[in-house]
């Protein structure tokens, strides 16, 4: 991977070496940035430094990510809601608070650590292509999802995904009311220039994204939106929905955070704080078996977070 570049800006506070960069990159954890600058993989105009360094102001930070170790991801005996699975496919209805694949800072407890537990013959997961993942959902959304269990199936997957044929579905509670009941977004979205965590629909380098939203329900202050993907990039969802103004309930990444404090119902609030991720369930998921040609659509509730919130502002609405 190419050296990422960082300027620690002048003014800003003082901040520890390590909390720097796992703030500034997105890939990296807290205890990942502190390996690397132990590793020499990290360092401050040039040199290698402590992580409990302090930055003052316009050093240059440089990262350098090696490639993932080839090693193969333990299985983990982790519960699994199992929407249907034969022996080329298997779909799961994802909790939110794990993550999909193993990876820096990350190398337990998720969805492939769990998948290997549950069923033996899933293909060469632990792969530098990740066969077997054909596409992702964030750590903290919540969901449907299809994994590959066979070669076929995973190179049949990848075909439709990467046609756009997939029909993804998802439920997104977000601040504001939009002015109209239903819309399309469409933006170039990449990594952000400044926040490295971010990813931005104005980057100058990206892929084209494409969003079709209609609103469900308007409450107070909040509005449950129903989305539907016509491309699958990273944070799509969240950046589209921010910039058009409107970002999910407890994204703090992309602007959820500063919004809270608009509501003027304690209650409400509380139930938001308690949610802790960005209020994004993947629904409804629909795609042609990649071996048989069967048309295959698989549709979950709500998950209790969620669903406790649009109750409580129906009952207030009914009120």
């Amino acid at each position: 991977m190419e050296p990422i570049e960082l300027i620690f800006p002048c003014g800003a506070d003082p901040e520890r070496l390590d909390s720097f960069i796992s703030r500034s990159v997105a890939e990296l954890t807290r205890s990942a940035a502190l390996r690397l600058i132990e590793t020499g993989h990290a360092t401050v105009n040039g040199q290698q430094q402590k992580p409990s360094i302090k930055l003052k102001g316009g050093e240059t930070v440089t990262v350098t990510i090696p490639p993932p170790a080839p090693a193969q991801p333990q299985p983990e005996e982790i519960p699994l809601e199992i929407l249907y699975e034969d022996s080329d496919i298997v779909v799961v209805n994802k909790g939110a608070g794990m993550v999909v694949h193993p990876g820096a800072g990350n190398a337990e407890g998720t969805l492939v650590n769990a998948l290997l537990a549950h069923c033996k013959d899933l293909s060469g997961i632990g792969g530098e292509l990740r066969p077997g993942i054909v596409h992702r959902i964030d750590k903290d959304t919540s969901g449907t999802l299809v994994v590959a269990k066979s070669d076929r199936a995973h190179n049949g997957l990848a075909d439709q995904f990467k046609v756009h044929s997939i029909k993804r579905i998802y439920l997104a509670l977000v601040y504001g009311s939009p002015k109209e009941e239903r819309g399309r977004i469409e933006s170039v979205i990449g990594r952000h220039p400044v926040e490295r965590k971010k990813m931005s629909g104005t980057a100058r380098h990206g892929k084209n994204a494409i969003t079709h939203w209609r609103v469900e329900a308007r409450y107070p202050g909040i509005t449950l939106v129903r989305l539907k993907l016509e491309t699958g990039r990273t944070h799509q969802i969240r950046v589209h929905l921010s910039e058009a103004g409107h970002p999910l309930l407890a994204d703090e990444v992309y602007g959820g955070g500063s919004r809270l404090s608009q509501l003027k119902d304690p209650v409400l609030k509380q139930m938001i704080r308690a949610m802790g991720r960005q209020a994004l369930h993947a629904k409804t998921l629909g795609f042609l078996h990649p071996v048989t040609g069967e048309y295959l659509e698989f549709d979950t509730e709500l998950p209790p977070d969620m669903a406790g919130i649009i109750d409580y502002l129906e009952e207030k609405n009914r009120g």
